[in-house]
């Protein structure tokens, strides 16, 4: 089966986004379909234009087109905005049809870099010419350099690679329940059990899912992993009696929760599980995907806290854009772990690891880490200044630039308003946060645009919904 379009193509026709258009230019080839289902004939035929490029006419794809396309081939499991998003550079993105927005969704905390800052695009594509991937049988000097980064800026000793947030999750429910065998040998039911909190998120795989509070992403797929009990996020009593119980092996916890709707932890929260923890034998986890390198401002989140966990689990923006995972843990876990009791075949691969290196770089910068803390609370200033005094605006919080806006009903007509206005933002919680995580990078400038374009749509909180 052939695709519909390759919008990565060179011959494809570029969009001229100074004038929303696209340019007089004749591809090679191109083709579109009308059904999914291809004759053998026409199999052949689009067959001869991959591999003896044809020249043919074509016409440029509209975004009903690819849209009407995605359904016919793409699992449903995305509820997507109506957007084709075609290229982007620093803070900006733009769709098919040429249009420009401001980001700040940076592909959900993803882009700290924003879209194709060019020390990451020369560390791609350096390294793709090099090697990319050789699988996890052999070494490589990327993943070792960018391990070595790691380990020298945290609390960790050693360092697990994956490929996604939830692989993160995933790899640190196993050290730790490894870790409770290996130091209670003689036990016949060691710790195997989990605490997670209210409002959290760690990610889709079974058994982070089963660390998920909200009901509705776990119900579909019970059962899930057992063992796990949520308390309330910030319940230092409950907490404290359920780890002494012995039959924890590991809390996890995120310092700063995004998906949940941007809690922060305290301080006095964090050291009572720390303390807990370390009477009990439990580990403890801080779940930092979204949270972690550089977005609050300090280069792990935790630090803000003065206290520090025995595994962290990173993803989102230590590749910038490219997929991996990270469980950095202490000696004291690693000793617990052989060969063999873990593995990825992609994970930490050449060409990634340099992407994350040239991100790492960047972000570790004390210079850069301070621009983050003086842009999330401009950010904040603004948003009271501008938004704070709206009747259906409850709290502004976060921090850094990871900040959400709790309204009293649902942020979704904000949200469309705004990217209708050129603007791109997510919501978080329970459909009722405003969550901006914009690229890391971002100006006050372009944060005073931001936050008008959120004033001036407003009023549509106000719009009584149609039956």
């Amino acid at each position: 089966m052939s695709s519909v379009f390759n919008l990565s193509n060179p011959n494809f026709p570029t969009i001229d986004h100074r004038h929303h258009c696209f340019p007089n230019v004749k591809p090679q080839f191109a083709f579109a379909r009308s059904s999914i289902h291809l004759s053998n004939s026409r199999i052949t035929e689009v067959r001869a234009q991959l591999t003896d490029t044809i020249p043919v006419a074509a016409k440029p794809i509209s975004k009903d087109e690819v849209m009407k396309a995605e359904k016919e081939v793409i699992v449903g499991t995305y509820g997507r905005a109506p957007l084709v998003l075609t290229s982007g550079k620093g803070c900006k993105l733009y769709d098919i049809e040429g249009r420009e927005y401001l980001d700040l969704t940076s592909g959900i905390a993803v882009n700290a870099l924003g879209h194709g800052d060019p020390d990451w695009v020369k560390a791609v594509t350096d390294q793709a010419n090099l090697l990319a991937h050789v699988s996890n049988i052999y070494y490589s000097l990327p993943q070792v350099n960018l391990a070595e980064r790691l380990v020298a800026s945290s609390f960790a000793d050693r360092v697990f690679f994956s490929n996604s947030g939830t692989e993160a999750n995933e790899a640190a429910i196993k050290f730790a329940r490894k870790f409770q065998r290996f130091s209670h040998p003689n036990k016949t039911d060691p710790a195997t059990e989990f605490i997670s909190f209210s409002n959290s998120f760690h990610g889709r795989t079974i058994g982070s899912l089963a660390l998920t509070s909200k009901e509705h992403y776990r119900t579909p797929f019970e059962p899930v992993m057992p063992g796990v009990t949520f308390l309330n996020y910030g319940d230092i009593k409950a907490a404290q009696e359920l780890i002494s119980s012995g039959k924890i092996a590991a809390v996890f916890v995120e310092p700063i929760q995004g998906e949940g709707g941007i809690y922060s932890a305290t301080k006095d929260f964090l050291q009572a599980l720390r303390v807990a923890c370390d009477k009990s034998g439990s580990l403890l986890v801080y779940d930092e995907v979204q949270c972690g390198l550089g977005r609050t401002g300090y280069l792990w989140a935790h630090e803000a806290y003065g206290v520090t966990p025995d595994i962290m689990t990173l993803a989102k923006p230590l590749a910038g854009g490219l997929p991996i995972g990270a469980t950095l843990v202490t000696e004291k876990v690693n000793s617990a772990i052989n060969n063999g009791d873990h593995g990825s075949t992609f994970a930490g691969g050449p060409l990634v690891c340099a992407a994350a290196i040239a991100v790492f770089d960047k972000i570790s910068d004390p210079r850069f880490l301070g621009s983050v803390i003086k842009k999330g609370n401009y950010l904040k200033e603004i948003l009271e200044e501008k938004v704070g005094g709206n009747s259906h605006v409850k709290e502004i919080r976060g921090f850094g630039l990871i900040v959400g806006i709790e309204l009293d009903v649902s942020a979704s007509k904000l949200v469309d308003a705004c990217r209708e206005s050129g603007l791109l933002i997510l919501t978080a919680g329970k459909g009722d946060v405003v969550r901006l995580v914009p690229p890391l990078i971002i100006s006050e400038d372009e944060l005073d645009r931001a936050v008008e374009i959120i004033y001036e749509c407003l009023h549509v909180l106000d719009e009584k919904v149609s039956n």
